[in-house]
């Protein structure tokens, strides 16, 4: 369990990029903080993990605080990609980049070559091993990074704007890998994103608006209330979307059939 508490931070001193969040995330849960540029929410991602350390609140996971000391013990803990996965590779061809993480866990050399092996299989990245990081798509590269997160074994996936770069065919190929770190890998799984298609996928959504959280709860609950997405400059899904044109229509409002279909479409995920 991750535990934030009155969590506050500032770049300057003088505007506050976070003030006085709170919320839980559980294990095995699936939670998407959404929000527009500058909410805050990319900066919760860094206190997360210990990039940036709070001016004011606490962040503990099972029970440990996060601090100067017990940093490096969150971090084997926690992975996260980058919203520019370019911005985190170090090694000259995708084995070495996931090697570079196993070796500064003092992993094996042989246990090391298996992992690299077994997770770029996973990602379907495994002929890629030889591939300088740059000639990847940018799909490719955040298969690449949660290859190494998986790897690492890492208990939370953060994912940081993690669809923001990519064409259509490469979000919908990462949502269904982030499906499948939830479901099929048991990962605690937070999305810091503003793609609500994304959002809704998940178990439960905090909504960010100028440092604050001001709203918490089921997708399907967070997308009827259009004036939080409005307020936070969020577009409605499209399902939702479909759903509201629908129900306000003179004629199509009678029609109880499509109205039901648009709703039951709209809370799938």
């Amino acid at each position: 369990m991750i535990e934030v508490k009155d969590l506050s931070f500032s770049y300057n001193q003088k505007e506050e990029a976070l003030n006085n969040v709170s919320f839980v995330i559980n294990d095995h849960e699936w939670v998407s903080i959404i929000g527009h540029n500058g909410s805050g929410k990319s900066t919760i991602a860094k206190l997360l993990i210990g990039i940036l350390a709070a001016n004011k609140g606490s962040i503990y996971y099972d029970g440990e605080e996060l601090t100067e000391d017990t940093v490096d013990m969150v971090r084997k803990k926690v992975g996260i990609v980058f919203q520019n996965p370019d911005n985190q590779f170090v090694g000259f061809n995708v084995k070495y980049d996931i090697a570079f993480g196993l070796e500064n866990h003092q992993v094996p050399r042989e246990e090391m070559i298996s992992l690299i092996d077994e997770y770029t299989k996973k990602v379907d990245m495994n002929e890629y091993l030889e591939r300088e990081p740059q000639t990847l798509s940018g799909g490719q590269k955040q298969r690449v990074a949660i290859a190494g997160i998986l790897a690492m074994n890492c208990d939370v996936v953060i994912l940081d704007e993690a669809t923001s770069m990519l064409d259509p065919e490469g979000t919908v190929e990462i949502i269904k890998l982030i499906k499948e770190l939830h479901t099929k890998y048991n990962k605690t799984v937070i999305t810091i994103t503003h793609d609500l298609n994304l959002a809704q996928a998940s178990n439960r959504v905090i909504v960010m608006r100028k440092g604050e959280k001001i709203a918490e709860g089921l997708p399907e609950d967070i997308f009827k209330q259009r004036d939080i997405l409005k307020s936070s400059n969020l577009d409605m899904p499209f399902s939702l979307r479909a759903f509201d044109i629908a129900a306000n229509d003179e004629v199509l409002s009678h029609d109880e059939r499509l109205l039901n279909a648009l709703w039951e479409y709209h809370l799938k995920k």
